[in-house]
C-alpha cells in the first residue's frame, strides 16, 4: 500500500508541476460548477428532445438523486478514510504548485464522481440518439477531473476512484431509468 501511495504522490507532483501560472485561470474555470451551466443547459435540452414531459421529469429526478448519492458518498469517504488533500500535506506542499485548496480531506473526488456519473448515465440513456455525446461527455469529465490534479486539490487515485464510483452509479441509475421508462 505504501508503494501505491508513493507512486500516487509522484504522479501528482509530475502532473501538478506541468502547470504554469498563465494557465491557472483556465483550470480554475474547468473546475468551477458555475462555468458549466450553459453545458448543463444543453444536456437538459437534449433530454427534453428525447423524452415526453413525464419521463423527462422522472429522468431529471433520477439524475438529481444519483448525483446526490455520488456526492454524499464522496463526503462519507473523505471523512471515513481521512486522507489529506495534497494541499494540506506539509511534505508535498513544499514540492508542488499550489493554485487553490479545498477542505482538509480528499479521498475521493466528488467532482470526478459527479462528472463520470453524467458520462455513464447520459451515454447509456441517450448516447445512441446523439452518437457524439458520449465522446463530448468523456472529454468534459476528463477536463474537470484533471483540473483537480492540476490545482493540487486531489491525488490522481482520488480522481480515478471518484470516476469509477460515478461511472458505476451512472450505469446503475441509467439502467434503472431505462427499465422504468420502458414500462410507462
Amino acid at each position: 500500500m505504501n508503494w501505491l501511495i508513493e507512486k500516487d504522490q509522484e504522479l501528482l507532483l509530475f502532473l501538478n508541476r506541468l502547470g504554469d501560472s498563465a494557465f491557472d485561470p483556465f483550470w480554475l474555470l474547468m473546475t468551477s460548477k458555475w462555468f458549466w451551466i450553459p453545458f448543463y443547459a444543453i444536456l437538459l435540452y437534449l433530454l427534453y428532445k428525447s423524452f415526453p414531459l413525464k419521463k423527462l421529469i422522472f429522468v431529471i429526478i433520477l439524475i438529481a438523486i444519483g448525483i446526490t448519492i455520488s456526492d454524499q458518498l464522496a463526503g462519507i469517504f473523505k471523512y471515513g478514510v481521512g486522507r489529506l488533500r495534497p494541499c494540506h500535506n506539509d511534505l508535498l506542499m513544499a514540492k508542488m504548485r499550489l493554485v487553490t485548496c479545498g477542505g482538509q480531506f480528499g479521498f475521493y473526488s466528488s467532482h470526478s464522481s459527479n462528472s463520470f456519473f453524467l458520462v455513464s448515465f447520459l451515454s447509456i440513456l441517450i448516447g445512441e440518439k446523439y452518437r457524439i455525446l458520449p465522446y463530448i461527455l468523456l472529454f468534459w469529465a476528463l477536463l474537470v477531473s484533471y483540473s483537480r490534479i492540476y490545482l493540487g486539490v486531489h491525488f490522481p487515485l482520488d480522481v480515478v476512484y471518484g470516476a469509477a464510483v460515478g461511472f458505476f452509479l451512472g450505469g446503475v441509475f441509467a439502467n434503472l431509468a431505462k427499465k422504468i421508462i420502458a414500462k410507462k
